[in-house]
């Protein structure tokens, strides 16, 4: 999925989602169907499942959300922090108080993806 193609405007079923972008496209678009009471935490807990899943059946799928990966250490590069802290915990510590962390993660992930698609990638560990 592009950037360019973010938001969607419709909703499918989660089977039919085509990588880790496009399921939290989905997401966005129904916070309050996946997200009891849209807690960025359990957006982790989902991504953590993602993630393992991606594991135990072998896919090879880029995923920048694991701790130490490239969406954390862009959001602390961004800031100009450094912290232990899961994305989850910083966007929650530091959302402004005209936002909520869910919205604010969705903004970040906009910015974050517009800064990934301007830099050529490379290969993380």
């Amino acid at each position: 999925m592009t950037i360019e193609d973010s938001p969607q405007s419709t909703a499918k079923h989660w089977q039919d989602c085509t990588d880790v972008y496009d399921f939290l496209e989905q997401i966005r678009l129904r916070p309050d169907m996946w997200l009891q009471g849209r807690s960025l935490r359990h957006l982790e807990a989902l991504l953590t499942g993602y993630r393992v899943a991606l594991g135990v059946h072998a896919i090879d799928e880029p995923f920048d959300f694991w701790p130490e990966q490239r969406f954390t250490q862009w959001l602390h590069e961004s800031r100009g922090t450094s912290s232990s802290l899961s994305w989850a915990a910083e966007i929650e510590r530091t959302t402004p108080a005209d936002s909520t962390p869910v919205e604010e993660f969705f903004r970040l992930l906009d910015d974050y993806r517009r800064h990934a698609a301007s830099k050529p990638t490379s290969p993380q560990p």
